[in-house]
């Protein structure tokens, strides 16, 4: 794959997360931006799936979840929005989630 081809790819990629971001401030309502958010993680998973970004979505999903509940608990982080567990904004692991997911496939693309 040619330099062109890999930016071009790796921007696709990102692309979601961007509108994701974008979201944050237009949705206010902390629910449904979640179901917006499982929404274009689904469609973005249907239109391209890889092999292994089911578990690195659930991965990146669990473990954003402790390490934001550590930030949060020790200071480092504090939240308006606090729809989960009243520490986070309900839909924060789904943004990460799929943000491992969009590392990964980066970082595949990059063929590191």
């Amino acid at each position: 794959m040619n330099l062109i081809n890999k930016i071009i790819n790796i921007v696709l990629n990102i692309i979601p997360i961007l509108i994701m971001i974008w979201l944050i401030p237009v949705i206010k309502d902390d629910y449904l931006l979640t179901v917006v958010y499982v929404g274009i993680i689904l469609f973005c998973l249907f239109i391209k799936k890889e092999r292994g970004d089911v578990f690195i979505f659930i991965f990146g999903f669990f473990a954003m979840i402790l390490s934001e509940m550590i930030f949060v608990s020790t200071g480092v982080e504090t939240f308006v929005r606090n729809t989960l567990f009243g520490l986070m904004p309900l839909w924060l692991p789904f943004l990460w989630g799929y943000g491992f997911v969009v590392i990964k496939r980066v970082l595949k693309i990059l063929e590191i």
